[in-house]
């Protein structure tokens, strides 16, 4: 669940940061903050004068921010699962990982079981494994033993499969200069 971590810190942050604005703007204008009148002015004189002279700052300014927000919207919404299909199944993954436990270097295991509008399940079985894997090997393995056993969990031998395998590539081997 490394993947949730950033968006949960993005939004601890964010909201924290909207936190102290708010509560910042409240006690401003409730006259709560020492020495600061609730209507004395926000911006010094100079950036008042300067966006006077040029009111498209302020157009620029608020494009900015509308695509600011769709931008923080879209991450929101992505965040939230919506546009995924299916869902996670942790078993199937656990089981995934089991039967390739032989199998060094395996990362990005997972199971998803995915559902039709007529009733019909599949299953997304994807990992990825180094170069110096055995692919053929593991390929055999989901075949004669795995992937039955991850149907079965699920609930059905008939469940369609599709198994996507990513081997990644070697590391080139550095150049070392001689100049």
């Amino acid at each position: 669940m490394r993947q949730y971590g950033g968006n949960r810190l993005g939004l601890a942050v964010v909201g924290a940061v909207l936190l102290f604005a708010g509560g910042y703007a409240w006690l401003r204008g409730r006259g709560h903050l020492a020495g600061l009148s609730p209507r004395a002015r926000v911006l010094p004189e100079r950036t008042v004068d300067a966006v006077a002279g040029n009111p498209w700052t302020l157009w620029a300014m608020a494009l900015l921010l509308v695509v600011l927000a769709l931008v923080t919207l879209r991450w929101l919404v992505l965040s939230l699962g919506w546009g995924r299909l299916g869902a996670r199944s942790g078993t199937g993954t656990a089981m995934l990982c089991v039967g390739l436990k032989d199998v060094e270097g395996l990362s990005r295991a997972g199971v998803r079981v995915l559902g039709d509008p007529n009733g019909a399940a599949r299953l997304r079985i994807s990992f990825s494994c180094p170069a110096e894997a055995d692919v053929g090997a593991v390929v055999g393995k989901l075949d004669r033993e795995i992937v039955g056993r991850i149907r079965r969990e699920v609930g059905d031998d008939e469940v369609g499969a599709v198994v996507r395998v990513h081997v990644r590539r070697q590391a080139a081997p550095r150049r070392v200069s001689t100049r």
